[in-house]
């Protein structure tokens, strides 16, 4: 068995209309399902991603209607990394945040770090490998500069060896040196043996990288990540449970979510992780086309649909109104 990279990213938004006018209208991504947490219905679960809904592309978020912004500390994955498809696609992104009021930088590897309206910190990194382009047709976004899918995340560990056992062992990890072409250039910013990481099978790769932590403990919060998302074969999961249960008898039990299938634990670090499966997928209940456009409940809380109507608060469509002005 082997996880096929990540598979998705949740984080927390204090903001959900706000939210959608930057994932779709600045970055372009795909509404791709529009529902409730399953865990808190009266509130939106957002997912945003490529064309397709592909695994690998797919960042998702929780709302909490004024959150408060969290900070991410020990424990918390704190940066998305993003792929790209080539140096102009950087200059391309530099001139469109520019011109959206959103401060980015170029760092010293040559990827292009940004923030969210919340804080959450993300980087656009020119990737040359062979895992396939995961991305969104935006009216205002050329296609050869959308974003290409996740490239890997960045999380802060006091000690990254701890984890080491589960990251290798039980999930099968790789531990690699800065260099490796896995990273994509990125390198932890500390030495600490453990700190970098690649996962992935024969459908797609993602890196994994600690940063040392900064002093202040973490906060979660709008802005910050909630979990991370590895990919799984439907029929594997069962087995990956039990792998994960038999060294962290805390893991929870498969969750059927729908669209996919879940399994939740904390690895030794303190950043959650998610095992989810590569099916059924969010065309299981609307088709490709009509992807988003609509609140879709799973079935069990599809009683819940007249309350949350009026619950739930309205959601704009960047996508049309940036079409109209393109």
């Amino acid at each position: 068995m082997q996880l096929e990279g990540i598979h998705h990213i949740t984080a927390i938004t204090g903001d959900a209309p706000a939210n959608v006018e930057f994932y779709v209208g600045v970055l372009g991504l795909r509404m791709v399902k529009k529902t409730v947490n399953q865990d808190d219905p009266t509130v939106y679960h957002l997912f945003y991603a490529d064309d397709l809904g592909s695994p690998g592309a797919d960042l998702t978020f929780f709302e909490y209607p004024g959150s408060p912004r969290g900070r991410a500390g020990a424990g918390m994955a704190h940066t998305v990394g993003w792929r790209v498809g080539s140096e102009a696609t950087l200059d391309f992104w530099r001139a469109r945040f520019d011109a959206e009021g959103v401060a980015c930088e170029t760092q010293p590897d040559g990827s292009l770090a940004f923030s969210d309206r919340e804080g959450l910190r993300h980087v656009l990194t020119v990737y040359a490998g062979s895992d396939s382009r995961l991305s969104a047709s935006a009216p205002d976004i050329p296609a050869e500069h959308a974003l290409q899918g996740f490239d890997g995340v960045r999380a802060y560990s006091a000690d990254p060896s701890a984890s080491a056992a589960l990251l290798t062992e039980t999930l099968g990890f790789r531990a690699v040196e800065a260099g490796d072409p896995g990273l994509n250039g990125q390198a932890a910013e500390n030495a600490a043996p453990g700190a970098n990481w690649v996962v992935g099978g024969d459908k797609r790769t993602s890196y994994y990288i600690y940063d040392a932590p900064p002093a202040e403990p973490g906060q979660a919060g709008a802005g910050t990540v909630h979990h991370v998302a590895f990919a799984t074969e439907v029929d594997e999961q069962d087995a990956w449970q039990q792998r994960v249960h038999a060294v962290n008898p805390h893991a929870t039990p498969v969750i059927d979510r729908f669209w996919f299938k879940s399994i939740y634990f904390r690895e030794p670090s303190g950043v959650l992780f998610e095992l989810a499966t590569m099916g059924p997928g969010f065309t299981a209940d609307e088709s490709l086309e009509e992807l988003g456009q609509n609140l879709t409940l799973p079935p069990n809380f599809e009683h819940l649909r007249e309350r949350l109507a009026g619950v739930l608060t309205p959601l704009p469509d960047p996508r049309s109104e940036r079409a109209t002005r393109a």
